[in-house]
Order: structure tokens, then sequence, then C-alpha cells
């Protein structure tokens, strides 16, 4: 049996290599959980003599099959737990991580199975994040880009937001920015501020922190001009053909 913590530590350390596509630094993992360095050590040595982690000095933690395995089964219950409290318990999406983090160490696999087949087996929660599949194959790697790194014009789709701060999700949903959102950028000023115009070209305006900005996955649009031109494709830092900026 693992502790909770043991399986938090595994969590986090499958989120941060999705984001950085490597080896995982003890740093980076204690400002992840808001831990000390020497505290990240300690765990992961403990990770590591249970074959949960492989660590190679100077270059970080990885996680081992077993332990990925362990991992996406704790990411699986907790967003099938936010769906379900989203759902059916009347939560707000800004208010399920916090519960679903405390829940998901202590359902059982008959309970997780409920709660799927209740919701119809969803492939992703409310923040847009991909469910892990019930034989907990690693869901595949997706085609999108924060928010932050579009220009003037291009117009896009939010696919997902991070779930991690719950003042920024509220602010997001004071806002009207969820997944499938259509929204095209307005501006970036240059201290870091985004305006987006939501849902079409009459739509209420939005300015978002650079930081907010960076926390929202977004992808291009099906349409980026008024003939329906889909050739005309937007890229990060390159603002969409067919459409003036």
């Amino acid at each position: 049996m693992l502790s909770d913590v043991m399986e938090d530590y595994l969590k986090s350390i499958y989120a941060l290599q999705k984001e950085d596509g490597g080896p995982v630094s003890t740093s980076a993992i204690a400002d992840y959980l808001d831990v000390t360095p020497p505290t990240v050590t300690s765990m992961v040595e403990k990770l590591e003599d249970r074959g949960l982690v492989e660590r190679e000095k100077y270059k970080g933690v990885e996680l081992t099959a077993e332990g990925e395995t362990v991992a996406l089964e704790v990411l699986r219950h907790h967003r099938l737990l936010e769906s379900y409290l989203t759902e059916h318990l009347d939560y707000s999406w800004s208010e399920v991580h916090e519960e679903a983090d405390t829940l998901e160490h202590h359902i059982s696999e008959e309970f997780e199975e409920r709660v799927a087949e209740v919701l119809g087996d969803p492939e992703v929660d409310p923040h847009g994040d991909p469910i892990p599949s019930a034989d907990l194959t690693p869901p595949e790697e997706d085609d999108t880009t924060p928010l932050s790194e579009y220009d003037p014009g291009d117009r896009l789709v939010v696919a997902r937001v991070s779930d991690r701060d719950e003042e920024e999700l509220r602010y997001l949903a004071d806002a009207g920015v969820a997944p499938e959102t259509e929204l095209e950028v307005v501006d970036v000023a240059p201290f870091g501020m985004v305006t987006v115009r939501l849902h079409d070209e009459d739509g209420p305006e939005q300015s978002l922190p650079e930081n907010v900005a960076r926390s929202i996955r977004v992808r291009p649009a099906g349409e980026y001009d008024e003939t329906g031109d889909d050739d005309a494709e937007p890229g990060p830092n390159g603002s969409a053909q067919g459409v003036e900026p």
C-alpha cells in the first residue's frame, strides 16, 4: 500500500513529465507541491526503493512503468470525481479540485467503475483534461498550445484550463472562459495582458493576465475568415492568414 503523499508525488511527477517532456528536477517537484527540496529528496528515495521512480544524478527523476500506472490510476480517480461532483452534486468547477484531491486516494475500483458508468465514461473532466481509460492507457499527446503564445487576429477554441488554482478558475468562470469557448485574440499588451473577444465578432471582450493566459490551452478554430477558408491556420506567434490583426 502507498500513502496518500506517495501517490501525490507520483501524480505530480507524471504531470511535470508531460509538461517538460523529460526527467523532472527536485526543485520543480518542490515548487509544484509547495514543499522544500530536502523533503522531495527524502520522498524520492522512498519511491526509488519501491521501484516507482528512477533517479539519475544531475538529470532528475522519471517514473518507472509501475510508477506511471499508479499515477494514471490516481489521475483517473481524480478526474472522474471532478466530473461527478460537477455534474451530479452541483459543485462549481472552481471547487472540485481540492475535494477530488482528498477523495481520489480512498475510492474502490468498484466505486470508480460505477461513477464512470453514471457519467457515460467521459473522455475529459470539467476543465478539459483527458481522463485516463479504465485500462490505464496514457492519454494521447494533444496538439494544444498556451493562449499566451498567440497573436492578435488568431481565432481559437479553448481545449482545457489548469485546475490547480481555485481563484484563477473563479476568474475564468466569471469571464466566461471554459473548454469549448471560441475566442479571438484582440490584443497582447507589452506588459502581458491578453485581451480576447468571446464567441463572435459581437461578443464581449475580456482581458486576461499573462499567467492566466498561460494556463489556458487552446487549438485553432475551424474557420478563420468570412469565406470559411480552412487553409489559413494560426499558430503560436503568427496571425492567421485571411484575418486582419
